[in-house]
C-alpha cells in the first residue's frame, strides 16, 4: 500500500520470515486493492503488532513524501514526525495527492524507461508493471525500455526461482507455492512473481539490454529489441505524460516508475 511507518520496523528488520510472509499476504490479497492505499489488511496486522508488542519502545517515526516539482525534479514535498499512526495517515494523504496520477481513461500503450544504473534486474525493474497495472487498458501494451537489466533476481537463488516458475497469474503461483517447497521457503519470491504478472489482461513487452529473447519469453513476457523500440518511440528528453511517436501513434510515457502510481479515477 503505502510505504514506511512500522513496515520499516516489522518488515524491514523482521528477518526472513517477516519479509516473506508480509509480501505474500499483500500479493495474494491483490495489488489492485492495496497499491496507493494506506489502510490495508496488511497494514492493520502491522498496527496491531505495534500496539501489542511495542508499547514500551521509544519509537519516533520520521516520514518523508517525495514528489515532482513543477520542473519534474524529485523534491521533498512533506515531512511528518510522530510516535503514533497519525503521522502515517497524514503522510498518506499528501502522498495520494503528489504521488498518484489519476487518469480518466485506461491507457492502451504505455512506454516506461528504466534507468540503467538503478534497474539492473527485473526484481527491481518490475515497478514498471505494478505501478502502472491499474491504469492499463484490457488488451493494452506495456513496453519496458530496460537498458541495464541483465538478470531476473538480485541473487542467484531468486534468479533461479524466477527462471523456473516465471511471472504467472496469481492462481497459478498459488498452485506452484502449494506444490513446491522451494517457493514455500521463499514467499517473497512468490509474491514478486505475482507482482510482475499482468494476470493475462494486457501485454508486457520487455526490452532488456542484456537478456536474450529466449530468457524473456521463458518467464512469460514478450521480447522486443531495445534499439528497435528506443528508435520507434524516441523518449529521450520526454516528460511523463501523453506523447506522440514519430510514426504518429499515441502513447503514454513514464520516465521513472519508482516515483509514482498510475490508476483510473473511481467511476
Amino acid at each position: 500500500g503505502m510505504a514506511n511507518y512500522n513496515k520499516n520496523l516489522f518488515v524491514g528488520t523482521g528477518g526472513v520470515r517477516g519479509i516473506n510472509e508480509s509480501h505474500y499476504i499483500g500479493a495474494v490479497y491483490g495489488m489492485e486493492r492495496i497499491m496507493g492505499i494506506g489502510d490495508t489488511p496488511l497494514r492493520r496486522i502491522l498496527n496491531r503488532a505495534q500496539d501489542d508488542f511495542c508499547g514500551r519502545l521509544p519509537l519516533l517515526y520520521v516520514l518523508t513524501v517525495i514528489g515532482p516539482d513543477q520542473s519534474g525534479q524529485s523534491v521533498v514535498r512533506g515531512l511528518f514526525i510522530g510516535d503514533d499512526v497519525e503521522c502515517f495517515w497524514r503522510a498518506c494523504e499528501l502522498s495520494e495527492q503528489v504521488n498518484v496520477t489519476w487518469l480518466d481513461e485506461p491507457l492502451d500503450t504505455v512506454v516506461v524507461s528504466l534507468d540503467a544504473e538503478k534497474f539492473t534486474s527485473t526484481w527491481l525493474g518490475n515497478k514498471a508493471i505494478y505501478r502502472t497495472r491499474m491504469a492499463m487498458a484490457t488488451g493494452g501494451t506495456l513496453i519496458i525500455l530496460a537498458p541495464g537489466v541483465e538478470v531476473f533476481g538480485e541473487d542467484p537463488a531468486i534468479d533461479a526461482l524466477i527462471r523456473e516458475f516465471g511471472y504467472r497469474t496469481t492462481e497459478q503461483i498459488r498452485q506452484d507455492v502449494a506444490a513446491n517447497t522451494s517457493l514455500q521457503e521463499n514467499l517473497s519470491a512468490a509474491a514478486h512473481l505475482i507482482h510482475g504478472s499482468s494476470e493475462n489482461r494486457f501485454r508486457i513487452v520487455y526490452c532488456p539490454g542484456h537478456l536474450t529473447s529466449e530468457e524473456i519469453t521463458g518467464v512469460g513476457y514478450e521480447y522486443a529489441p531495445l534499439a528497435e523500440m528506443a528508435g520507434k518511440y524516441q523518449v529521450e528528453g520526454l516528460q511523463t505524460g501523453p506523447q506522440t511517436a514519430p510514426d504518429g501513434s499515441s502513447f503514454y510515457y513514464i520516465s521513472d516508475p519508482a516515483m509514482g502510481l498510475w490508476r483510473l479515477k473511481p467511476s
